[in-house]
């Protein structure tokens, strides 16, 4: 699987909720795990370290809400910390598609870099359009949900669709250096 392909698949976990008896049966933690997964693959990414760590954020807080009862509770304490809880989910999705648009960038995709600068641009607006909605009543909780959703399955496309790029290769993939000869010299002309 490409690295795009895991992280891709990764957000559709997370974006997907399939309910029994109060447990999601596609746990958020097992998505952001792909996504981690994908982002430790990639040949080139930068700020990796930042990305895997916002994602790695991402993880833990999902597995506390995972949990069930929890997203419940704290809706049923007040609105403000559901969302509160949900801003590394976000942040991740924004600071992922930042370094993907920069990479694509680097390598003179300008296209791609301009369509995941707008993904991350539509998370960021949807991380903080709650704000808004919370505070102040101006919009609805309709439209709030509607953007991010369409952030993330933005986000989820356009990692399936650039994921055969070659900025977007996986470490295995990406040209490696040239042999040693079995000699164990560098140049086999050389003589000791």
């Amino acid at each position: 699987m490409k690295p795009l392909q895991a992280i891709g698949m990764g957000l559709v976990v997370v974006a997907l909720a399939a309910r029994a008896v109060g447990v999601d049966l596609l746990p958020d933690p097992l998505g952001w795990g792909l996504v981690l997964y994908g982002v430790n693959r990639l040949a080139v990414l930068p700020r990796r370290s930042t990305v895997a760590a916002v994602v790695a954020a991402a993880l833990l807080v999902s597995v506390v809400l995972w949990l069930p009862g929890v997203d419940g509770w704290l809706a049923d304490r007040d609105d403000s910390l559901l969302w509160a809880a949900s801003l590394p989910q976000v942040a991740a999705v924004a600071v992922l598609t930042g370094s993907l648009g920069a990479a694509a960038a680097d390598a003179g995709d300008r296209g791609a870099a301009r369509w995941l600068s707008w993904a991350r641009t539509l998370t960021v607006v949807a991380g903080a359009l709650p704000v808004l909605v919370l505070a102040t009543g101006t919009a609805s909780v309709g439209v709030m949900l509607l953007v991010g959703l369409v952030a993330l399955v933005l986000a989820l496309v356009l990692a399936f669709r650039y994921s055969g790029r070659p900025w977007a290769a996986s470490r295995a993939a990406a040209p490696a250096a040239a042999p040693v000869p079995a000699t164990g010299s560098p140049d086999p002309d050389s003589r000791p």
